[in-house]
């Protein structure tokens, strides 16, 4: 098990005077606390000896209802028996792993993909192999590719891994003609698909694609999660699974932690059936919308030529490739000298790759802030050209007194 390279950027992120482009951390000030505080209130004063209680391993039955009424505004049908409540949805990827995974077996994913899934499918010795995308998805021809090789090896292919809408880090959504040669390739090499869809419903514009799993005939494994929507400090995610697989995942919980939360379960429960949660989600979406139209706005005014980077549609970050030569984790203790965080993009691989890149994600701080933070982004990169220009790509210079010392990371 590895640190997350996301987590080791907390510590430098969280000073008060870095602009943070890293972490997809969902602005929960927005919300109406005074409400949510009500709903805590209440949920002791009138279910206080159930909400302090052990539960069921499966979820609570009536949460398990109000799920199902909230994913059919993504397409998804099912009933409360479908699905297992996990802790987040990082939790189902953690079980759906333990279950399925055996050292040695390949688990195949996006390229980038998110870096948490990596580690965890490390952590149960996975053979993880990338996917190539382009600005309309994972590319079809490697997917097929990538399955065929593995078949003619005699390897073992437990799943492929997909955030289909949104894609952390990328930020690329996949079309519908992908999504249905995906389906295709995927359903004739008999391989499974884990489906994670935490942002499906922060939409800026475009109009919604069809999940997988309504496309799908018993191969397809849903994730959903009510992080980005509403709170990730309650931890309510799911798993939306075959009846075999699903219970599998519940035996999988049960040894892990015995029960979820029966009191977070319990304030969820009633923020869904009682709040305005529909009219909640609008008004993130036009509060992202407007920091997501500040970062793509600032990217075009200010970065400079040879950078890239991904128009997304929703969700919470951009994925920016640099100019040539420039190296986007060794410019980091120049960039935190210079008060902005990122990511680097090699988190998001599990070989290596991805120096060019990195994530920025625009959720968290103020439409001033994210300016702010691009400008100052733009003096860390003109920086690394200009010693680009002087000695030549960065693994090429001189050891010493040519960056910014490292900053102190956990």
């Amino acid at each position: 098990m590895v640190a997350s390279e996301v987590r080791a950027l907390f510590a430098v992120a969280s000073r008060p005077e870095v602009v943070s482009l890293a972490g997809g951390m969902p602005n929960v000030a927005a919300l109406p606390l005074d409400q949510i505080g009500d709903l805590v209130k209440d949920v002791v004063s009138e279910e206080g000896p159930a909400a302090l209680q052990y539960g069921s391993a499966q979820g609570d039955p009536v949460l398990r209802e109000l799920i199902c009424d909230y994913m059919t505004l993504e397409g998804v049908q099912a009933g409360p028996d479908d699905l297992i409540v996990t802790v987040g949805s990082q939790q189902a990827l953690d079980l759906i792993t333990r279950v399925f995974v055996d050292p040695g077996d390949i688990v195949l994913t996006e390229a980038p993909t998110y870096v948490t899934a990596i580690n965890t499918f490390a952590a149960f010795q996975a053979d993880i192999r990338h996917v190539g995308m382009d600005d309309q998805g994972v590319l079809p021809d490697e997917l097929d590719h990538a399955l065929t090789q593995a078949a003619k090896a005699g390897r073992t292919v437990k799943f492929f891994y997909t955030i289909p809408n949104f894609q952390n880090p990328a930020g690329i959504t996949m079309t519908a003609e992908r999504r249905a040669r995906v389906m295709e390739i995927c359903q004739r090499h008999d391989v499974l698909i884990i489906e994670d869809n935490p942002y499906g419903l922060l939409r800026y514009e475009g109009e919604p694609q069809p999940t997988l799993y309504s496309q799908g005939d018993g191969n397809v494994i849903y994730l959903g999660s009510l992080s980005k929507t509403l709170s990730p400090g309650l931890r309510i995610g799911w798993a939306l699974a075959p009846s075999a697989v699903r219970a599998k995942l519940v035996l999988a919980a049960e040894s892990a932690m015995l029960s979820h939360s029966t009191f977070n379960q319990l304030v969820v429960r009633r923020y869904l059936s009682t709040f305005p949660w529909k009219e909640q989600i609008k008004a993130f979406n036009s509060m992202y919308g407007e920091r997501r139209d500040a970062m793509l706005g600032a990217l075009t005014a200010m970065m400079p030529d040879g950078c890239t980077w991904t128009r997304p549609e929703g969700g919470f970050f951009v994925w920016a490739t640099l100019p040539e030569g420039i190296d986007a984790k060794a410019m980091l203790p120049r960039a935190v000298n210079e008060r902005v965080a990122y990511v680097p993009g090699t988190g998001f691989y599990a070989d290596g790759r991805g120096r060019a890149s990195m994530r920025l994600s625009f959720c968290y701080p103020t439409p001033e802030q994210i300016r702010e933070g691009v400008r100052r982004l733009v003096g860390a990169i003109e920086g690394e050209l200009d010693l680009r220009d002087t000695f030549g790509p960065a693994m090429n210079r001189p050891t010493e007194g040519s960056q910014a010392p490292t900053p102190d990371l956990p």
